[in-house]
């Protein structure tokens, strides 16, 4: 189930969904850091 392997390549849309997938956590990670520090110097 590693995709370090060269003959075993995940297709293309795999691969953009994954990367969606980070863009997305990074965006919500960086929502809750930015809602702490808000709620918390009120």
């Amino acid at each position: 189930m590693l995709w370090s392997d060269p003959e075993n390549k995940p297709p293309k849309e795999l691969r953009d969904a994954q990367d969606m997938m980070r863009r997305v956590g990074l965006v919500l990670a960086c929502a809750m850091v930015i809602a702490m520090f808000v709620l918390g110097t009120r």
